[in-house]
């Protein structure tokens, strides 16, 4: 659906060449939610920009739906921007305009008839649960309500792709879960492409399919989302997934341990399993949670545990190993009074 190929966008300043993006390569499936995360700077912004040409790229190829957007001419490209929808962080709402006429106004841009666009736009506020605002005016809405006015102007010429610009950073906890929960209702109802960037781990995990981590204008990891939160590769991904899944446990609390402490994942149908009581009872030592938590992603559980183990040492290295062979990863976090703790993977 979307094919991103050797992308790269330079901008050139006083101080000399600035690179936004840097030879990014990326495939973003038909029907699917795919997030680009990254902290201020990363370029993931940019990246969005120039899927649909507001920024053109120095280099590199942006192909949608088929068609090679760097081709075409700019009556071309604005035909083409039609099936392309965006939203912002700051909704970008005309406040002199009602509800029903921001709504409809990129309708009238593509020439759409007055009788015609007003009943789009109705349709439209009602998908997004705004009919009863239809006349008023952006300043009586709140900041949510905007953004379904926003996400309402996007869909209004039926675009195939939906780009949102950290479409939720600007919105309080609740209301971002109502946002969210609105994108996946249209990217069902819809079957549309929604690509949407962000820096908080958070929105990836509660509605992308598959994402990717951008650092200084490039992808340094990308994957099907589940996989990344059980399992990164990049030290970023890691500490990104840990404002999320934070399993650190405090020092005070591990210097007054006395056993092994050990943190483990549990994936997929292992996470409502009870392997740990089992082995417990199996090799006859006893477990302690010092903290435990089971998300679910893509409707998938994924477990977390920190536990100390404590009896007789042979036995204690019996249940790792068979821990191991099952989770397929256990760490144990040995307790270094001088450095606070280091990790290091079991045998």
């Amino acid at each position: 659906m979307i094919s991103i190929q050797q992308l790269s966008k330079t901008y050139t300043s006083k101080e000399g060449t600035v690179v936004g993006v840097d030879d990014v390569s990326l495939s973003i499936n038909q029907g699917e939610v795919f997030g680009i995360v990254g902290y201020s700077g990363a370029g993931k912004s940019t990246l969005l920009r120039c899927l649909n040409i507001l920024e053109r790229p120095t280099n590199g190829k942006v192909t949608i739906d088929g068609i090679d957007l760097m081709s075409l001419s700019s009556k071309e490209l604005r035909k083409a921007r039609q099936s392309i929808g965006m939203i912002f962080q700051g909704f970008h709402l005309t406040m002199a305009k009602t509800v029903v006429e921001n709504v409809g106004f990129a309708l009238k841009a593509a020439g759409v008839g007055r009788v015609e666009r007003k009943q789009r736009a109705e349709e439209l506020l009602e998908l997004v649960g705004l009919s009863d605002k239809a006349n008023q005016y952006p300043a009586q809405l709140s900041g949510g309500q905007k953004q379904r006015v926003s996400i309402a102007r996007a869909l209004a010429n039926n675009p195939k792709v939906l780009l949102c610009d950290e479409a939720t950073s600007a919105l309080d906890p609740n209301t971002t879960q109502s946002i969210l929960h609105l994108l996946k209702k249209i990217n069902k109802e819809l079957g549309l492409t929604i690509v949407l960037i962000t820096h908080e781990m958070e929105v990836v995990k509660e509605i992308c399919d598959r994402c990717a981590v951008m650092e200084q204008g490039r992808v340094v990891e990308e994957g099907d989302t589940y996989d990344i939160f059980a399992n990164p590769q990049n030290e970023l991904t890691e500490r990104f997934i840990k404002t999320v899944i934070d399993f650190t446990i405090p020092e005070a609390l591990l210097k007054k341990t006395q056993g092994t402490i050990v943190l483990l994942k549990f994936t997929g149908e292992l996470a409502g399993e009870a392997i740990v009581s089992d082995l417990l009872q199996e090799h006859r030592i006893r477990g302690n949670i010092l903290h435990g938590k089971i998300d679910y992603i893509q409707e998938k559980p994924l477990g977390t545990f920190v536990m100390e183990l404590k009896g007789d040492e042979q036995e204690v290295n019996r249940a790792l190993a068979s821990l191991g062979a099952t989770l397929g990863e256990v760490e144990v976090i040995e307790n270094d009074r001088s450095t606070d703790y280091t990790m290091a993977r079991a045998e």
